[in-house]
């Protein structure tokens, strides 16, 4: 089956003027126009953001408790396991953690969970080959807000979790982890809670 795109009607002297300017392609100058980014400043933010504008990453709840034990662990040569769903963000978030753990030489290892087999979030068959690993932290990616029995599973095994996640959390109760950093959480300052990992 071919698909057909239509594209939102624009003004062609805006598109033309963003892709002289910025140095992109007249299609992704029609898409920023075609969703309302027109001026040259604007679009070049939302194309390469700014770190400078950027929020603190220590108003996210427990973001300071969570990097004072990833340190910890790192510093002590712990083992790590970096979890992630095997999704987009999941993956995407895991190779950046890792990358992160590589420079600081960290003892970390990734584990994506099988699609079929062990289907989304922390499970504990992930956790019994963290055990089988010596692994005493795991650090989720993109799951985990709703892993209750996973998270007391991986305390009885004498390993911490820390949760990152960005799903909206059902309830009132969460996981009992080490910490979690998810800016859905009730009493989180961050003020962007649309964040992806």
């Amino acid at each position: 089956m071919q698909k057909v795109w239509n594209l939102r009607p624009c003004s062609d002297h805006i598109v033309a003027e963003l892709s002289k300017e910025l140095k992109i392609s007249a299609i992704l100058a029609r898409i920023l126009t075609c969703r309302g980014i027109t001026d040259p400043k604007d679009a070049k933010f939302f194309l390469y953001g700014d770190l400078d504008s950027s929020f603190d990453p220590f108003l996210l709840k427990d973001a300071g408790k969570a990097c004072a034990r990833i340190k910890y662990a790192v510093k002590n040569k712990e083992k790590i396991m970096l979890f992630g769903d095997y999704d987009v963000d999941g993956v995407t978030s895991i190779a950046l953690l890792k990358r992160i753990m590589d420079a600081c030489r960290a003892d970390a290892i990734t584990y994506i969970p099988n699609r079929i087999e062990e289907g989304y979030g922390l499970n504990n068959q992930a956790i019994s080959f963290a055990k089988e690993k010596n692994v005493s932290l795991i650090i989720t990616a993109d799951c985990g807000i709703d892993a209750f029995k996973e998270v007391e599973f991986a305390g009885q095994c004498g390993i911490d979790v820390i949760i990152t996640d960005h799903h909206e959390i059902k309830g009132s109760e969460l996981p009992k982890a080490y910490a979690i950093v998810n800016p859905h959480q009730k009493d989180c300052l961050y003020p962007f809670k649309e964040l992806a990992e």
